[in-house]
């Protein structure tokens, strides 16, 4: 697969903790880019961070934290991005977890795969 041109990245934002029945949403969301045929997706785990309830998560030594602050990251071509919001909205209706998505518009440069 090769992406040039015009893209979406968008940045969804949640808990380590958040789960979709015993499942990390987290992984539900990797795995249905994956199963979409999306380019890729990145976690990325936050050491501190607070979200819509102002409650402080952090990986201190002294106070080890199992709700760490996760981004999820995909950059693909508008259409599929914009098939993956709809999607991950279902996703966080069925979990019950809150979260956040973001997006911006994304210049890929070049998106190719390795041999």
């Amino acid at each position: 697969m090769k992406i040039e041109g015009e893209g979406k990245l968008i940045r969804i934002f949640i808990g380590e903790s958040d789960k979709l029945g015993h499942q990390p949403l987290y992984e539900v969301f990797v795995l249905k880019a994956r199963e979409m045929g999306m380019a890729g997706a990145t976690v990325l785990r936050g050491v501190e961070g607070f979200g819509a309830r102002s409650r402080i998560h952090t990986a201190k030594i002294l106070r080890l934290s199992e709700d760490l602050p996760l981004v999820i990251e995909l950059v693909d071509t508008v259409e599929k991005i914009d098939s993956f919001i709809k999607i991950a909205d279902e996703l966080f209706e069925q979990s019950g977890c809150g979260g956040l998505i973001t997006e911006e518009r994304a210049g890929i440069i070049r998106y190719a795969s390795g041999k």
